[in-house]
């Protein structure tokens, strides 16, 4: 039969393991507190191996948590350590290095305020404006965020949008600006070809793999 100090030694043994993990959570609730938390709508999330990508470039971030990714939506977010104080440029050029195009992100820092990024376009003249459409070789989603920052970067372009399923790409241009020419060399050096140009095979070879797409002899 159990003696009241067995009973009591039991006890003491609960109480100290509900204490020990009522410290871990205490302990984890404070990091949680020390977090920045980072929100970016991220475009040519295609497949698995796009999130994957973007993951292991982020991860050079060292401290980065939490990381999630939806490939449908384009939503990736995570935490860091706000005593790193990771800039909303830092972010936004580690999505353009993985091969990406940022869109609207998002910092809540530890302290509750709130960074958004206001995404700054050269003004362009409406009434100079015109759509353009222009077949483009390409596979896979990013392939699809290449080619439309590739596009967007150039003077005079507005909007520039590439259907995977059909390879077309639309775009809203200033032709004093940028001609349907000058596109198609510049997405040629990009690694993709066009009907008038055609990409150099060593920026074709060096191109993802789920970026090679089946190219004409």
């Amino acid at each position: 039969m159990r003696t009241i100090k067995d009973k009591m030694k039991q006890v003491t043994i609960i109480l100290s393991i509900v204490i020990g993990l009522f410290a871990i959570v205490k302990a984890d609730a404070q990091k949680n507190k020390d977090m920045d938390q980072f929100e970016v709508q991220v475009d040519g999330l295609g497949c698995p191996f796009c999130a994957y990508g973007l993951e292991k470039k982020f991860k050079e971030f060292k401290g980065i948590k939490n990381v999630a990714i939806d490939i449908e939506t384009g939503d990736f977010s995570f935490s860091y350590p706000a005593s790193k104080n990771l800039t909303m440029d830092a972010v936004v050029e580690q999505v353009k290095k993985a091969g990406y195009t940022p869109n609207l992100a998002t910092i809540t820092r530890a302290n509750g305020t709130v960074e958004t990024n206001a995404k700054e376009t050269a003004a362009v003249e409406q009434e100079n404006l015109m759509t353009s459409e222009l077949y483009v070789n390409g596979k896979c989603g990013m392939c699809k965020a290449r080619i439309e920052k590739t596009v967007s970067d150039l003077p005079g372009v507005a909007s520039a949008t590439w259907d995977v399923k059909t390879g077309m790409l639309t775009l809203d241009h200033d032709t004093s600006l940028t001609t349907k020419k000058a596109v198609a060399k510049a997405v040629a050096n990009a690694g993709h070809d066009t009907a008038t140009v055609k990409s150099d095979d060593a920026t074709y070879d060096a191109l993802p793999a789920c970026c090679h797409y089946k190219r004409a002899i």
